[in-house]
């Protein structure tokens, strides 16, 4: 299959995908070698490795189009890594190597991607139910139904946003919103803004919100910051190389002894910041504060005891994994996946991709998935070759599936 080297405008590539889309009836079963759920990069990168291997797939994906999921967040948000770590595998990012996509690109990238490799994206799926009958699993949609000998669930573990339960007794007056749902500063009342959180989303709108004037104060540990700027000159000639593909992807993962004791602290606390560094909210007179512990007279409480008079409250305050819809015992006591480089434990045929720190730091790194989907992507291609071997018959094809990739870039 010969494949285009340019990118496509995003309308057209809108429109191929969907003259190439097959809805599921409500009712109706379909069988493949594997369905793949998550239409976001940790899909497509899964899609591609095993669409190499010649296997029948299919992707899930909730959003209307491919790239929403990035679309959909906060205006000005630009990626923490440089387009050089920014493309998936077979397609570098169309960027200068040390620009800091948007969203929106982003997003475009995604979708053609797709296009390129003419993946079987399904658009519009979402997924109530993933159980197993025998040796097949069985993913429930409000379309259909999907059977496999193999379930990749490709998607992070950004899923439910996580609030304090005492949220909801701040002041009916005090603005608050999560940052899945902050897209600006005019979303806020006037005045001074608490953002609760200090990891790098937490960091990013703090500093908008100070330069668009708002008094702003960040609640939360210091989770530290990368030593020097992203992009400056040290980094462009082998800082960001040593840091997020020597640290990050190599040494930082659970085959280290260095990668094995940090990865709690990274699951419980979040990485480093990337691109802001704490001059920069000094500059702006972002404050930093302790802890929000409580609300006292509907107003958030510190747990150094002080009570800020905030008029708006932004929660950078994470996301619970959001796998309810699992039905298998796949899952610990805090609903994460219990697995190895992705492939679950006591489940053969099930997998995860995308999540922080499924193997090394860089997991849910635009950079660092693409190594784990390979890795999955090969387990599956072994199982199903070991089983064929023992006289298992192979799927039937999806006639609708183009499953084969062309020269890659």
């Amino acid at each position: 299959m010969k494949v285009k080297d340019e990118l496509i405008e995003e309308g057209a590539a809108f429109q191929r995908l969907e003259e190439g889309r097959l809805p599921s009836a409500a009712g109706r079963t379909e069988r493949f070698d594997a369905v793949v759920i998550g239409g976001g990069q940790a899909g497509l990168s899964v899609g591609y490795h095993l669409a190499q291997s010649g296997l029948s797939l299919v992707i899930l994906d909730a959003q209307a189009r491919t790239g929403d999921s990035w679309r959909q967040r906060w205006d000005s948000l630009r990626l923490f890594t440089p387009a050089l770590f920014d493309g998936l595998d077979g397609m570098p990012f169309p960027a200068p190597p040390f620009a800091f996509p948007t969203k929106d690109q982003m997003a475009d990238y995604l979708e053609s991607y797709a296009r390129r490799f003419e993946l079987p994206v399904r658009h519009g799926v979402r997924v109530k139910r993933l159980t197993r009958e025998g040796a097949t699993y069985v993913v429930v949609t409000e379309d259909g139904r999907f059977e496999a000998e193999h379930v990749v669930v490709a998607m992070s573990g950004y899923q439910t946003p996580r609030v304090p339960d005492f949220a909801d007794r701040l002041d009916p007056s005090i603005v608050q919103l999560h940052s899945r749902d902050y897209l600006n500063p005019s979303q806020l009342r006037p005045g001074s803004v608490l953002v609760v959180g200090a990891g790098n989303s937490g960091a990013e709108i703090a500093l908008e919100l100070a330069r668009a004037g708002h008094p702003v104060w960040m609640s939360g540990r210091d989770v530290g910051h990368i030593p020097f700027r992203i992009t400056g000159l040290p980094a462009r000639l082998f800082l960001a190389r040593l840091v997020l593909r020597g640290l990050f992807h190599r040494i930082l993962t659970m085959s280290t002894p260095l990668g094995r004791t940090v990865r709690p602290k990274i699951i419980a606390r979040g990485g480093p910041l990337i691109r802001v560094r704490p001059r920069d909210l000094e500059a702006h007179n972002v404050q930093r504060a302790s802890r929000v512990a409580g609300i006292s007279e509907g107003r958030p409480q510190l747990e150094d005891g002080r009570i800020l008079d905030a008029a708006n409250v932004v929660w950078c305050t994470g996301f619970h994994p959001g796998f309810s819809w699992i039905e298998l015992p796949a899952l610990d006591e805090r609903g994460r996946p219990i697995q190895d480089r992705g492939v679950a434990a006591g489940e053969p045929g099930l997998y995860f991709v995308g999540m922080l720190f499924l193997y090394a730091f860089s997991s849910s790194m635009i950079h660092g998935v693409g190594r784990d989907a390979r890795h999955v992507a090969r387990t599956i291609l072994g199982r199903v070759q070991a089983a064929r071997r023992d006289g298992k018959p192979a799927v039937r094809r999806n006639r609708t599936s183009r499953q084969r990739i062309g020269a890659t870039a």
